[in-house]
């Protein structure tokens, strides 16, 4: 079953058609209200602008039309008393006509009509002011009756009703211009209001698509994830299968070592034992023969019983290497200290073992994990460490047994902490964990040299097969180890040589260049 991410390159860098078209879609809709919000803002603003103007143009009429009647007035009042002061007004209005029509042009200046009936305006009260200044200059030089003929004059009357009229006309066609507009303004706005709302009805539209394809991308996201939720169970399942599978394997695999090793062993001490005491008898029956008749064969025969003597140690360490006889007959305690006794002489190191006195409690398949995680750690800090001082511990936990082997060397690095590919380190975690139990390698107190810690449940599986496969080599080796000692006794004393080393001692006899491949066990399964 094989699982890929890759997809098409055109699928990663843009969405599909129809999601692209609908971004699209959200876009321009978006774009067509923002420019319809701002005509309508624009044309609230020129309604709002012409409200403005239009009462700025009335303001301004009444007062143009205030001006000439306040200049009518006072002038009046002048023929009344004769008091040049009622002639301010008249006086003044000239520039505040100028400026009022100044003012109304630039407000009508965009609109020719009422442009129209401004010129008319101006007109009118241009000589209507005409008419005001001929007054007061016939009443300087004829007098109040003259000017009464004047007033009474029709003309006069008229000329003002006309300007009066006129600002009428333009008020009154000012806001006719602005109700034209307004109207216009609510028909534009009505239209935009009906278009606003197809606009939100589409963008409506185009949400509910969005959502249904949301939702359809949630559902099909989260079958997808069911899937490979469900994918991820069975692999979870066929790993957990396949690693039960791998430690039974693994359990039977170091199960048919041990058996192996002590099969080898037991032939060896057997097959080869009494064929080397057969041999080690006749040898000893020829020389005692040829000594006086042949003594220069009998000193070529002296040396063949040195070699078998050298060949019986040989496979006495060899029997040793592969099932330590102390340990199926004198128990875990003794070799551990035996084998630490040994490795301290090989190494020249100093190497204190504190063994509790309940270690010998521990089963086969305990005792021979331990013994193994042993022997493969001080094998390791005499290749490596370059320690000087090694500390092992073995003690009786509540729940079963702690070993803990510590060295003041070089120490291990931080890499092959994290992540050990060393057969020797993999080897003693797998012992450990097969029997239910943990290992771990660590820096020493204080960062100094290595630690080694392992823990063996008591309730770990000892192994009947186990126990009775080494009950029978030690049964073996016992019952064969008389008749082996007797005839290598007879041969040493023909020979004249020193006794043999015993088992526990055998490692001394090789030379000291290699201590780590010929004395110690090399690393085991």
């Amino acid at each position: 079953m094989v699982f890929t991410t890759a997809a098409d390159e055109q699928s990663i860098r843009s969405l599909p058609l129809h999601k692209t078209l609908l971004c699209l879609m959200c876009v321009v809709l978006l774009v067509v209200n923002g420019v319809f919000l701002t005509r309508n803002l624009d044309d609230l603003r020129s309604a709002n602008a012409l409200q403005v103007q239009t009462a700025k143009v009335s303001d301004e009429l009444q007062y143009l039309n205030l001006i000439v009647t306040d200049a009518e007035s006072s002038l009046r009042g002048y023929f009344l008393s004769g008091d040049e002061v009622y002639l301010g007004p008249l006086r003044s209005a000239s520039q505040q006509i100028d400026k009022q029509m100044r003012s109304l042009g630039g407000l009508l200046r965009d609109t020719p009509s009422q442009a129209k009936n401004l010129h008319q305006l101006r007109t009118l009260v241009d000589k209507k002011f005409g008419l005001l200044q001929q007054s007061l200059g016939v009443y300087r030089e004829g007098g109040l009756n003259d000017i009464v003929a004047i007033a009474a004059s029709p003309d006069d009357r008229a000329q003002m009703d006309e300007i009066r009229l006129q600002v009428v006309i333009m008020t009154r066609e000012q806001n006719e211009l602005l109700a034209t507009r307004t109207a216009e303004f609510y028909q534009q706005y009505r239209h935009a209001v009906v278009f606003g709302v197809g606009i939100n009805a589409a963008a409506i539209i185009v949400l509910l698509l969005f959502y249904k394809m949301i939702k359809r991308a949630f559902c099909m996201r989260l079958l997808a994830e069911r899937a490979l939720q469900r994918t991820n169970d069975g692999l979870e399942e066929i790993v957990a299968e396949r690693t039960a599978q791998l430690s039974v394997l693994s359990r039977h695999l170091i199960k048919v070592s041990e058996e192996e090793k002590s099969r080898l062993a037991r032939e060896l001490h057997d097959e080869m034992g009494a064929n080397l005491t057969a041999i080690g008898m006749d040898l000893s029956t020829v020389s005692e023969q040829l000594r006086t008749s042949h003594p220069e064969l009998a000193s070529t025969l002296g040396r063949a019983k040195r070699t078998l003597v050298d060949t019986v140690q040989l496979k006495r360490r060899i029997i040793e290497n592969l099932r330590p006889s102390l340990l199926d007959n004198m128990g875990l305690s003794a070799a551990l200290q035996t084998y630490c006794a040994d490795y301290a002489r090989i190494t020249s190191l100093d190497c204190d073992a504190l063994i509790d006195a309940e270690a010998d409690a521990a089963g086969p398949m305990q005792a021979i994990a331990l013994f193994r995680i042993t022997q493969e750690a001080l094998n390791n800090i005499a290749k490596y460490a370059k320690a000087r001082t090694v500390i092992v511990n073995l003690t009786r936990e509540p729940d079963g047994w702690g070993l803990e082997i510590s060295d003041d060397g070089v120490g291990i690095p931080q890499d092959a902490l994290a992540g050990s590919t060393s057969h020797g380190l993999l080897g003693m975690r797998e012992r450990a964990f097969l029997l239910g139990g943990t290992l771990v390698v660590e820096r020493g107190v204080n960062g100094v040299g290595t630690c080694v810690r392992a823990v063996i449940p008591a309730a770990a599986p000892g192994g009947s097969e186990e126990a009775g496969v080494a009950g029978a080599l030690t049964a073996t080796m016992t019952g064969t180890t008389t008749v082996a000692a007797v005839a290598l006794s007879c041969v040493q004393a023909e020979a004249a040589l020193p006794p043999p080393l015993s088992p526990s001692s055998a490692l001394e006899a090789e030379p000291m260049a290699k201590p780590a491949s010929r004395h110690l066990n090399a690393p085991h399964p």
